[in-house]
């Protein structure tokens, strides 16, 4: 794994440099340019940086062809000169397209680029010297920023806790653990069964595992380990059977799409490495064959294999992970009762330029048999998804015109045949406001109406929808009954949404000016490669080809049944024999 990194670092050497800027009067000289947006950035993910890592890695290492080439030393040189022209007067960056002037953005790259400092620095190569003044300095004026900064979400405050650790152990300051020690004091955001606030498996759940670790190194609480070891064993059980990583149910911008295991690869090695733990050394080495990159500047795998030869070589032992099992994660959590506390807090459900995450601990299904993998989930638009083989049904949803938009179910109980699923919305009208308690610009020529009181307002009128929808596993496959009553004449629709590569045969498909399908009779098959499924169910009760404020994703292959309530809808789907998941 170490010698395929090497080989992937030189070509991502070659692609940098033929991305710099290399002319003295550009606004971007000695930057990178992003090839998505034709921008040289100064952060950790699309940045210089990033680059800086890839280039720097290859200097230092005489397995890369880029051993000591003084054409790419200048090449980095120019870029720390880019990065530190980049830096605010406050010590931060901005991505460029988010957060302005931001601290978590901030403690990203200073992550990174402390790393690759700590890399360059132990080379006896007196060339290098310029680029680590450069280093250094952005370093330093880090310090203010990360010292008096906030952050926006549950992940940014471990992201700033190993940076202010990394300050610490370079510049000697106690007030970086000081720091350090405010926001840790907050206590950490994760479930009984390793479930991190943000529920992010593609992106943020490895974000916190990997600055835990290091602030656990950097300001010696070796503790902040036992929530990162509870995040890795659960994440054994939320992977498919190709490596992908389960986002059906994530609350970041990685929600229903394509992730790998890659960013976990720095995680499980490193604690694989120190508990001697054969499941974590097993997904440490699957996570490894999906590098197709050391990775981005904070994060980057190589470069933290260079400061740590010893990890690479971590053992090996796929053959004990599990392929066949059934759990509900957060199952025993209760949820209900922290809910319950939240008046208590004070913020009164508003928090700014943030969100409350009250979906954290929701509980989530997942089933594996083989080759097959289940996902049944509550709190996000869909409540199921399977992969079989090739075949991918990414989402089932149900929404409806009621509260418009998708249902979420929010509660799941288990029985023998599978999982009840239920769900409730409730919407209302509001009377008008008591004369007395009117504000003076009622009764003047212009009555705006945010100066209005709205919340003495009598609610009347109010309705509520109760769904509730059975998952079942049958021989060959899975059912799914879905129940609602009232209101009546309500329009409801179910979507499937299915992986862009696959095609549909057989059932009574129309397609939709927005290029989707509605189903209205026959058994539907839909086939990638030699695997399929079939479901049966379809049905056209109404002809809305959307349900307002349920977006239907983009590139997907997306198939409606319509029908009104009450409702008693029956889906059957059966997987195609050789790989069928069996009980």
């Amino acid at each position: 794994m170490y010698r395929q990194l090497v080989k992937s670092n030189d070509r991502a050497v070659q692609k940098g440099i033929s991305r710099q800027v290399l002319d003295p009067e550009s606004r971007y000289y000695g930057g990178t340019i992003d090839p998505s947006t034709g921008i040289a950035w100064v952060n950790h993910t699309t940045g210089t940086p990033t680059d800086m890592c890839y280039w720097g890695a290859a200097l230092v290492n005489p397995d890369s062809i880029y051993y000591r080439d003084e054409e790419l030393l200048n090449r980095l040189q120019l870029a720390s000169e880019y990065v530190l022209r980049n830096q605010h007067g406050d010590g931060s960056i901005s991505p460029g397209w988010t957060n302005s002037h931001s601290p978590p953005d901030t403690a990203f790259l200073v992550v990174g680029y402390a790393q690759l400092y700590q890399l360059l620095q132990q080379q006896d190569w007196e060339p290098l010297q310029p680029v680590l003044d450069n280093m250094r300095l952005f370093l330093e004026r880090t310090v203010p920023v990360l010292l008096t900064g906030g952050c926006h979400t549950p992940n940014h405050r471990w992201v700033l806790c190993a940076a202010l650790g990394f300050l610490h152990q370079l510049f000697g300051l106690e007030e970086a653990v000081q720091r350090a020690e405010q926001w840790l004091a907050e206590g950490m955001d994760i479930t009984p069964d390793g479930e991190w606030t943000e529920r992010s498996n593609g992106i943020y759940s490895a974000v916190s595992d990997i600055m835990l670790i290091h602030a656990a190194r950097l300001l010696n609480r070796p503790e902040l380990l036992e929530p990162v070891r509870l995040n890795l064993r659960m994440m054994v059980y939320l992977v498919h059977p190709t490596g992908e990583v389960v986002t059906d149910y994530s609350g970041r911008q990685d929600l229903g799409s394509v992730h790998d295991l890659s960013p976990y690869y720095l995680p499980y090695a490193i604690l694989a490495r120190l508990d001697g733990d054969p499941i974590f050394a097993g997904m440490a080495d699957w996570a490894g064959e999906m590098l197709t990159d050391p990775g981005v500047c904070s994060v980057n795998a190589l470069v933290r294999l260079l400061l740590e030869p010893e990890l690479q070589q971590v053992g090996k032992a796929r053959d004990q992970l599990p392929e066949l099992y059934e759990i509900i994660l957060n199952e025993r959590f209760v949820r209900e009762g922290y809910l319950q506390r939240m008046d208590s807090a004070g913020h009164h459900g508003h928090i700014s330029y943030s969100r409350m995450h009250t979906d954290f601990g929701a509980p989530v299904a997942r089933i594996r048999r083989g080759i097959t993998s289940a996902t049944v989930m509550t709190e996000v638009p869909s409540f199921f998804a399977l992969r079989h083989g090739a075949v991918r049904l990414l989402a089932v949803q149900l929404a409806s015109y009621f509260n418009p938009g998708y249902v979420p179910m929010q509660h799941m109980s288990r029985f023998p045949a599978g999982y009840l699923l239920t769900g409730e919305q409730k919407k209302g009208y509001y009377g008008p406001i008591p004369d007395s308690q009117l504000p003076e610009t009622a009764g003047t020529a212009i009555s705006p109406w945010y100066l209005l009181p709205h919340q003495s307002r009598t609610l009347t009128h109010e309705q509520t929808f109760r769904v509730q929808t059975e998952v079942l596993q049958t021989e060959n496959g899975w059912t799914l009954k879905l129940a609602g009553e009232q209101p009546e004449q309500l329009m409801v629709q179910l979507s499937f949404v299915f992986g862009s590569e696959g095609k549909f045969s057989q059932g009574e498909l129309l397609e939709t000016d927005e290029g989707h399908y509605l189903w209205k009779s026959g058994t539907m098959r839909y086939s990638c490669g030699d695997d399929w499924i079939e479901l049966t169910g379809g049905e056209m009760e109404h002809l809305a080809a959307t349900v307002r404020e349920a977006k239907l994703p983009d590139k997907c292959k997306v198939v409606l049944v319509n029908f009104m309530t009450p409702f008693h809808k029956t889906v059957h789907i059966s997987l195609s024999p050789s790989m069928a998941l069996k009980l």
